[in-house]
């Protein structure tokens, strides 16, 4: 949350695009994370496939809120009033 919130306060569409990217390849390090959890014990099958879940659902989440941005054309407000040189 914070690497989205990070990246959406430097009002460019392409910081804010990298910052859901790199929140997307934290989520893959959660998963891993589980695993260790799960082979530990730390965790139960249940709650583990509770959480791996909620994290799939996360990344198929942040996956779609990236295609998006990447088909939109606004810039940012970085950006707002800079005209494009030809």
């Amino acid at each position: 949350m914070d690497n989205i919130a990070e990246g959406f306060e430097r009002n460019s569409r392409l910081e804010f695009l990298n910052s859901l990217s790199i929140s997307k390849g934290e989520c893959g390090e959660l998963k891993s994370q589980l695993y260790r959890a799960l082979d530990n014990e730390y965790v139960t099958t249940l709650e583990f496939d509770v959480l791996y879940g909620d994290l799939d659902l996360e990344i198929k989440k942040l996956a779609s809120f990236i295609a998006y941005l990447n088909q939109s054309t606004i810039q940012g407000l970085k950006f707002k009033g800079r005209t494009r040189r030809p």
